[in-house]
């Protein structure tokens, strides 16, 4: 349900589980975590994308119920995304809800299809956001804009998101990958270590 695909230092992650709406599993998250902690050292970016129409509706809603909403294994898997020493791209094929925010805002670069949509319902549902998901929204979108996605319980347009700074670029669903790469390509070219030196930066 998770596949990888390497293309020398690029690294592609594709959720794969259309028919569940990429719903994501513990497996999944866990493989994920360990893919993005492998590729510290051999990948000099990694892309993040899905198949189908939905990037991710989240947690499996079966293993939510059973405590997978409020498990730390979202918050492992955001922390090494956000501490990875190459570039990391969320290409959003549609989309993005729930607690896959997090690795999404994770992210450096987060492009996304026009189709997309982007809410995160845990006032509804009755749980808390991962702990550092609403402070990496703050710091892209500023703290009112993430009350109206987390408090208020907005659906965002990929449009607005565009607008507000949620997502960098609305890409064609046909292009998607294509401008992921092109946005890596400086980072391909380059060598690991200055990657990595970009990247601890404060920007």
């Amino acid at each position: 349900m998770i596949q990888l695909t390497k293309n020398g230092a690029l690294w592609t992650v594709t959720i794969d589980r259309p028919d569940k709406a990429n719903s994501l599993t513990k497996t999944m998250l866990e493989s994920i975590a360990e893919i993005a902690e492998n590729a510290a050292g051999q990948a000099q970016a990694l892309v993040l994308t899905g198949t189908g129409k939905v990037f991710s509706a989240g947690a499996d809603l079966d293993q939510a119920r059973a405590g997978l909403a409020t498990d730390p294994i979202w918050e492992t898997l955001s922390g090494r995304i956000a501490a990875a020493p190459y570039l990391t791209i969320a290409a959003l094929n549609g989309t993005l809800a729930g607690g896959a925010f997090g690795m999404a805002l994770a992210c450096d670069l987060r492009i996304t299809v026009a189709r997309a949509k982007f809410f995160y319902p845990v006032m509804k549902l009755g749980f808390l956001p991962q702990p550092s998901d609403s402070g990496r929204m703050t710091a892209l979108i500023g703290p009112a804009r993430t009350k109206m996605i987390l408090l208020a319980g907005q659906k965002i347009e990929a449009l607005e998101a565009l607008n507000w700074g949620l997502v960098d670029r609305i890409t064609d669903p046909n292009a998607l990958l294509h401008t992921a790469h092109d946005l890596a390509k400086d980072a391909l070219d380059a060598a690991p270590t200055h990657v990595a030196a970009m990247k601890s930066l404060r920007t």
